[in-house]
């Protein structure tokens, strides 16, 4: 295979590239010894420093150095450095803010060749594509670089140009480091070690979705249609007849990158409301849709002066079952309700678990591990705190990351890394708790319904504390919550056939431990008050009525209703 064939590869296979560079030795010895030098020399200057006692005076020059030296190792390795970009805190700030210079401050090439490849994509001069065509890019990132124009229709637009060479670049890249993976997966004291080879298998798999242009413009409609009805979120428009494999032109995004927090705060947009915006947009995505943005650095979100959030580069992204969005779910309610011996059955379903896991040493484990963190308010939680308790499990126990799950905790930790660059003290859970909480209260699916049912009662006795408890998260950012239709989907099921069970329980609940439980319906009353008035109320016990009960009982309900004020 010639190299002109490897660049038109449109998919990561590992076995082709493989066989492709299987012979070329040199070319890959080389490759590798220069990785290995630049890192090596990089760490040895780190540590001379320390021997001199110079660290402190030449952090600069090092955050410079090692921005320079990703660059200068390309897309694979830049990607790397604007994962660790949006991470205060793990890298100090210093490097900080070299790391972040490469979101999309990096060198660009040749317009010469931009517009060659232009041409050769659309087979037509850019004259005659573009009415203005601004000369010098206005950004260069890890895979290609974008340009202001204008069309001959009037549209304002961006236009991404990939880079050249860039699929022989990639896959060189991506065969060493799975040629490495494979060698010393065995040697890492993790577990989850010997998935390192279909870990690296996955991130060449998106890397090639990412540099399929076409791909990246049905992502981007895909994406708009689900968000279609949320006024918070905003995507651009594809200029289809001006796109291509290696050329994409759509909607000009005049916004304020999502890291410029002195830029927002000077356009006078809040940005805690920006923040729930991104956390409740990326939940929606994983949760409902199940198609999630898998590359959510500060670069391509911005904030519009109007306050919404705007997506753009849709190149990475995945998909999740509907089995998979369910096990989550359950997940969820079972690490809330710390039932670890089913949260332990979950994580099997997810295969981070082999099948023949013994629950009976792990329970415990999670037990010693999760209680602190679980137990701790919601305000003082972050990702990072539980995700360093949890780390400690997988040393002694058969835990994996499945190579879809790794972009999953990947965009989560971006996501807060971004949070985080604009509010130090934000913590992903007093966001993503209300979100979670509003919806198993109000969602009308039956999957979600038995979610909370699962919540609210265990081992046939119901949970008060539990309800009241879902019902403060859920107002915690101070929205209402619109109760009214989950009070008309409770009473259509409390009056069906197969709710006889769930009637039975709830009487039980009122009268459980030789008491009326008078106080704790006062407490959850006073919670439920302002979402339920009595009209909407009766609105939803007429309207479940409707469904359930027969006409001889529902006609007096019916003329009730009509006497009552609308």
């Amino acid at each position: 295979m010639s190299v002109k064939r490897l660049e038109q590869l449109k998919r990561y296979d590992a076995q082709v590239i493989a066989r492709y560079y299987r012979w070329r030795w040199f070319q890959v010895a080389y490759r590798a010894v220069v990785v290995l030098f630049s890192f090596a020399s990089f760490c040895w200057a780190l540590q001379w420093d320390r021997w001199l006692g110079t660290n402190d005076v030449r952090t600069a020059r090092r955050a410079s150095q090692l921005r320079r030296l990703l660059t200068d190792l390309g897309p694979t390795f830049v990607k790397i450095g604007q994962a660790l970009s949006t991470r205060p805190d793990l890298v100090r700030q210093d490097f900080l803010e070299e790391l972040t210079r490469l979101q999309d401050k990096l060198p660009s090439f040749s317009n010469h060749k931009a517009q060659a490849i232009i041409e050769s994509q659309l087979q037509r001069s850019v004259e005659k594509v573009f009415a203005e065509f601004d000369p010098e890019p206005v950004a260069a990132a890890s895979l290609g670089q974008v340009y202001r124009a204008r069309l001959h229709s009037g549209e304002l637009v961006a236009v991404k140009v990939q880079r050249p060479y860039l699929v022989s670049k990639l896959s060189l890249d991506l065969y060493i480091i799975r040629w490495i993976a494979s060698w010393i997966a065995p040697l890492l004291p993790l577990n989850l070690g010997y998935s390192l080879p279909a870990t690296v298998d996955e991130f060449g798999t998106k890397l090639f979705e990412e540099i399929d242009y076409l791909n990246e413009g049905r992502n981007c409609e895909r994406f708009a249609r689900y968000f279609a009805d949320d006024d918070d979120v905003y995507v651009p428009q594809i200029y289809w007849k001006c796109s291509a494999r290696r050329v994409l032109v759509l909607e000009w995004i005049d916004g304020i990158k999502l890291n410029d927090a002195v830029s927002i705060a000077r356009s006078n947009l809040d940005i805690d409301n920006l923040i729930r915006i991104g956390v409740e947009s990326f939940l929606k995505q994983l949760l409902e849709h199940g198609f999630f943005h898998a590359d959510p650095h500060p670069g391509n979100l911005f904030a519009l002066r109007d306050g919404r959030l705007a997506f753009i580069d849709f190149g990475m992204m995945d998909q999740l079952e509907q089995t998979t969005k369910e096990y989550l779910v359950d997940a969820l309610v079972h690490l809330v309700n710390q039932d670890y011996s089913r949260l332990v059955a979950d994580f099997i379903k997810l295969d981070f678990l082999a099948s023949n896991t013994d629950a009976g040493q792990l329970v415990p484990a999670l037990d010693e591990t999760l209680q602190d963190v679980l137990g701790q308010a919601v305000g003082n939680f972050n990702f990072k705190i539980a995700t360093d308790r949890f780390s400690t499990l997988v040393y002694e126990y058969p835990f994996r990351v499945p190579a879809k799950f790794a972009l999953i905790i990947r965009s989560l930790v971006t996501l807060e890394g971004v949070a985080l660059t604009l509010t130090p003290t934000f913590r992903i859970v007093a966001v993503a708790y209300p979100y979670v909480a509003r919806r198993l209260l109000t969602d009308e699916s039956p999957l979600l319904r038995q979610r909370l049912l699962d919540i609210i009662f265990e081992d046939d006795r119901f949970r008060w504390e539990r309800l009241e408890s879902l019902l403060r998260i859920a107002r915690m950012d101070g929205d209402r919550v619109n109760l009214v239709s989950t009070a008309r989907l409770g009473l259509q099921y409390l009056m069906s056939d197969e709710a006889g069970s769930l009637r039975y329980q709830l009487i039980v609940a009122l009268t459980e431990d030789d008491r009326l439980h008078v106080e704790e319906i006062r407490r959850l009353w006073a919670l439920l008050a302002p979402d339920l008035t009595p009209v909407g109320l009766w609105g939803a016990t007429v309207s479940a009525a409707r469904e359930t009960l027969p006409p001889a009982i529902l006609d007096p309900v019916e003329r009730l209703s009509r006497l009552l004020p609308a």
